[in-house]
């Protein structure tokens, strides 16, 4: 039975077969040296029988193995067969490719209604679908685009896949892409379509490095590289597909590198459990590990997620309030941050809420070409309006 839509399923309940598998991963790490693998189209390696079973014999091979047990191992949780999105339900040991951050975050900035709470729970690390079972944030590879489907930049320049160059009569490939052009199917000249499409790429970086989890960046998407709308070139051995790696920086390059030593810099944006809601035992610190505000500054009521048309927030992450102690059981502190988000079709003016620090720095404005360095932006204080136009993030700094 094809459950991978490619033809290469594996009989799952065969002892041979099992052996095999586990034979090669073991000299893969012990031979070669790999540091972990990511097992594509997962959910068929789960299918012992017909139906997905978490409690499939490979994953209690793979838990008892001293070897393979002790390297990455991440999931692509679905295939093509019945039942196969499995989001959520891999193993302790298994990280996954979170599919629902993706269409999410992708949702969010496109504009889509009602997506406000669902976007609240992918960026804090998706504890919904992990922390059931005892996983943490880390189990979340959270993405935005991969090998399968639009590039970034294609993601933000077509409505609709152009597969004609595939000779499948563009029947192949994803139709539901989650995308939007910015008014122009296609490429254009046209400098205002070209900012917004600019600005959005911005947005995605910048929600991906800013969310809790591990962040994967598809190749090229730092410098926009572009397929023509084709999201399907696995059958396109030539410039369509190529990767063509620019001689030197672009801004996107710049802010994408930025934007990546600024988590890289900052536990509170990589935190190794989940937050709480609620001041930490310990901290000596009143405030909330993390709070939600509505643009006007005010905490957030059930209603405000609630409302259709609500595409705008502000997070406050409180870097005195990380629960995970260090390498050596020290207690971790860092900034604090308060994380704007406007996917709105409007500039909005967000008030700076007045009990969570009383100054601040802009350290990213994606509404900027350069996004705005760390330790670069102005000030801000309490109280005070911050403009956001429309569909863009900022990000302000508090020292510990």
């Amino acid at each position: 039975m094809d459950t991978t839509g490619t033809g290469n399923s594996l009989l799952m309940r065969n002892p041979h077969v099992l052996q095999l598998i586990m034979d090669s991963l073991r000299h893969w790490v012990t031979e070669m040296h790999v540091d972990g693998f990511r097992f594509d189209l997962a959910a068929t390696l789960a299918r012992q029988f017909h139906e997905v079973d978490r409690l499939s014999s490979f994953f209690d091979l793979v838990q008892q193995d001293p070897v393979v047990s002790q390297v990455k191992l991440i999931a692509e949780p679905w295939d093509v067969g019945e039942g196969g999105y499995q989001v959520g339900n891999f193993p302790p040991l298994w990280t996954e490719w979170n599919g629902k951050y993706r269409d999410t975050v992708r949702d969010l900035w496109r504009g889509e209604p009602r997506t406000l709470a669902e976007f609240a729970s992918r960026l804090t690390g998706s504890s919904d679908l992990y922390q059931g079972d005892g996983r943490r944030p880390l189990a979340s590879i959270n993405f935005v685009t991969c090998h399968d489907g639009f590039t970034l930049h294609d993601l933000v320049a077509y409505n609709d896949k152009h597969n004609e160059a595939n000779g499948e009569d563009n029947q192949d490939g994803e139709s539901h892409n989650r995308s939007w052009n910015c008014g122009v199917e296609g490429e254009t000249d046209d400098p205002d379509v070209l900012a917004l499409r600019a600005r959005q790429i911005r947005n995605f970086v910048a929600t991906l490095m800013l969310s809790q989890g591990v962040p994967m960046l598809s190749h090229g998407d730092e410098f926009a590289r572009t397929q023509g709308g084709n999201n399907n070139t696995y059958c396109q051995d030539n410039e369509v597909a190529w990767v063509r790696w620019p001689e030197g920086d672009s801004t996107l390059l710049a802010f994408t590198r930025a934007m990546a030593w600024l988590r890289r810099d900052h536990a509170v944006l990589r935190r190794r459990r989940f937050f709480h809601g609620r001041p930490v035992e310990g901290t000596h610190d009143e405030l909330s590990d993390i709070s939600w505000f509505t643009p006007e500054g005010e905490e957030m009521t059930q209603d405000d997620w609630d409302a259709a048309q609500a595409r705008a927030l502000t997070v406050f992450l409180n870097g005195n309030a990380i629960s995970e102690p260090g390498e050596r059981g020290e207690r971790i502190t860092d900034d604090s941050f308060l994380l704007m988000f406007n996917a709105s079709a409007e500039a909005l003016d967000f008030v700076v809420p007045v009990n969570q620090g009383a100054q601040w720095q802009v350290v990213v404005d994606t509404a900027r070409e350069e996004g705005v360095p760390p330790g670069t932006g102005g000030k801000v204080r309490a109280g005070e309006r911050v403009t956001l136009v429309d569909r863009s993030l900022v990000v302000l700094q508090r020292p510990a």
